[in-house]
This record gives structure tokens, C-alpha cells and sequence, in this order.
């Protein structure tokens, strides 16, 4: 299946992340603007129309490079985005959870990429305790965003099965974005009901941290090993599982290099070895 549906958008299972486009701890200008835009517009020539994205990669900077790249935006690019945190002057990650808060930064997305209406917002959650009362009127501010138009769809991100559930009782969502890789799959239950309810799983260090020196994901004796026999990268065969776990993942790898951009969008062409594939599903430490 090369495509899946994010609410009423049909999406190439391989999109592209904007956050590595803004600077160092992605804050601040790009390291090379013309570089930044050569990439954003290789990835719609290679037929990429799924842009995850979001106000605080910057801020602002990621929302406008795909603004000067790709506006007029095409008919089928679905444009995602998400709110619920800030930065401050030093690029510190913060949660801004309150509903008025989100409202704003969902207005403030809309802006910086000028457009009247976005695919999907995430919901962003920064506690994995739920507040029932505050997830409510999230879900509530999310919703009224959704009737009025101003997105096509509700996701949820960084969330545990409860929020689902409890967000599935009151509307549709079309996408969750959680952690989940090789050596991590703790969010393998919301995947698993992500599955059963046909919701795009969106995950978020399929490569795992890149604050790693020496990173077990890539250098999983499995994942080398069907590298070298394939003649591709380790991170090409960690995106290929990663695609091959369920038919409603989606991956949405970033880089601010074309030439890693070409090599992120050619897994879609990898079939892993049958031996290989049941090593690393059988591989969750």
C-alpha cells in the first residue's frame, strides 16, 4: 500500500518533516535558505504531499520557508501542524496547554503559512497522566477550530491509550503522532488501536535519538547486516520496518539535505529479507 488516508486527504506513506529546516535546535534562520527551499520543493517533485510541520519550529521559520517554497500550495498537499507548546528566547521546548493558548497558535499556523485551512492540527500533549477536565476542553477547542474550518481534521500527539479513548468518544481523529522505533515501541497500544480504528500512526523518532553517539538503532547487528546485503543505508532499512509494521504507519522523516531527502523517499522501494524482518520485530528490549 503506498498511500493511507489522513482524514480526508490521501497521503504517500513517505511525507517529510520540516523541523530540521530551521536552525541548530531548530531555532532561528536555516543554515542555508536557498538550501531549505531546493529541499521543500524536491520533496513535492518526488510527489511527497504530506508536510508535517508546526508555528514553534523556529518559530515561525519552518511555516514560512514552505510558505516561500511551495504557496500557492496544491490541491492534494495535506499540511500538518501541530500546537500546544512554545519556545522561549533561549529555543526551550515549554508547554502551552491552556485552550486559549492553543487557539492562538493554531491562528498563528494559519498565518505564517498562509492558508485558510490546514490538513490536521496535533494536539500535543506534554503529560501522560490525564487531566480529564483540561483534555476536555482541548478536545473542545480543537473541535470548534474543525467546525469552522480552519482544519480539515483533529490528531493527537504524545499520547497514551486513555486519551484516545476518551478523545474517540467525542470526535474523529485522523492522525497520531508518538514516539515508536525499533528499541521503543511503548506506544505499540496506541498503534495497535491507531490500527483497529483505520487512524494514521504518525511516529516520531523512527531512527531513534539522534543524541546519541553511538545510536542502537542504526546499529542493530540486524539492521547492518540487511544494509550491506541491500546496498543501502542503516536508516533506509530502520524506515523500511518501520513502514512495514502496520498499513496505517506513516513516515514523515526530516533532513535539510536533498540528497537525504532522496534516500528518506526511496524506502518505499525496499522489501526487507523475511528473516531480517522477523529479527527486528522480534526485537523490542
Amino acid at each position: 500500500m503506498d498511500s493511507f488516508p489522513l482524514g480526508s486527504y490521501s497521503v504517500g506513506r513517505v511525507g517529510f518533516g520540516a523541523m530540521q529546516l530551521p536552525g541548530p535546535g531548530v531555532f532561528g534562520p536555516p543554515r542555508d535558505h536557498d538550501q531549505a527551499l531546493a529541499v521543500l520543493r524536491r520533496a513535492r517533485g518526488l510527489g511527497i504531499n504530506h508536510i508535517d510541520t508546526a508555528q514553534i519550529y523556529g518559530p515561525d521559520v519552518a511555516n514560512q520557508l514552505i510558505r516561500e517554497a511551495l504557496h500557492p500550495y496544491p490541491a492534494d498537499l495535506a499540511l500538518v501542524s501541530k500546537v500546544g507548546g512554545k519556545r522561549d528566547d533561549r529555543g526551550a521546548w515549554l508547554p502551552a496547554q491552556d485552550p486559549d493558548d492553543l487557539r492562538a497558535q493554531l491562528e498563528a499556523n494559519l498565518r505564517t503559512l498562509d492558508t485558510d485551512r490546514l490538513a490536521a492540527v496535533n494536539l500535543r500533549i506534554f503529560d501522560s497522566e490525564v487531566d480529564r477536565d483540561l483534555f476536555d476542553r482541548q478536545l473542545s477547542t480543537m473541535i470548534t477550530a474543525r467546525d469552522e474550518g480552519l482544519i480539515a481534521g483533529i490528531g493527537l500527539s504524545n499520547i497514551t491509550v486513555e486519551h484516545l479513548r476518551i478523545a474517540l468518544d467525542r470526535t474523529e481523529i485522523v492522525c497520531v503522532q508518538n514516539a515508536y522505533n525499533l528499541l521503543d515501541r511503548s506506544s505499540q497500544p496506541v498503534l495497535d488501536l491507531c490500527t483497529e480504528r483505520d487512524i494514521a500512526f504518525v511516529p516520531f523518532f523512527p531512527l531513534g535519538s539522534g543524541f546519541l553517539p553511538d545510536n542502537p538503532v542504526l546499529t542493530h547487528p540486524a539492521v547492518v547486516r540487511e544494509a550491506q546485503q541491500l546496498g543501502r543505508t542503516p536508516a533506509q532499512i530502520v524506515l523500511a520496518w518501520t513502514l512495514a509494521v502496520a498499513p496505517n504507519v506513516l513516515l514523515i522523516p526530516g533532513t535539510s539535505s536533498v540528497a537525504h531527502l532522496e534516500e528518506n523517499t526511496a524506502v518505499r522501494d525496499i522489501v526487507l529479507d523475511a528473516q531480517t524482518k522477523q529479527e527486528l520485530d522480534s526485537n523490542n528490549d
